[in-house]
């Protein structure tokens, strides 16, 4: 008599690339229009991997970003899946929450006054 093997659980499916949901890339666009207006950042480059989806910032077109977004979904039980990256590659800020991560880059628009 033959056996049938079990049938394996379905596995979940890999997504192809890591994306930005539209409810990340708001905060993201506000912050980025802001600085614009303020004459800071003038360029931006989405980059979707298989990974991790990355929103670059640029001074001028076709240099090194000043600073990239990341998301990286493997790490949301770590540190948090979303993190600010300066031009050197240093991390300056990680976390779970997307708001929170952006407010280093916030601080960046406050000036003093006279």
């Amino acid at each position: 008599m033959n056996a049938v093997p079990p049938t394996p659980f379905p596995r979940s499916p890999v997504p192809e690339q890591v994306a930005f949901h539209r409810t990340e890339l708001g905060p993201i666009l506000t912050l980025y229009g802001r600085m614009v207006a303020a004459g800071e950042w003038r360029d931006y480059g989405i980059s979707c991997l298989r990974d991790v989806a990355v929103f670059s910032i640029f001074r001028r077109t076709a240099e090194h970003p000043l600073y990239r977004i990341e998301k990286r979904p493997r790490l949301r039980n770590r540190q948090g899946m979303y993190a600010v990256i300066g031009m050197d590659g240093q991390i300056l800020k990680r976390g779970h929450d997307l708001k929170t991560v952006l407010r280093v880059l916030e601080q960046k628009l406050i000036r003093a006054v006279d």
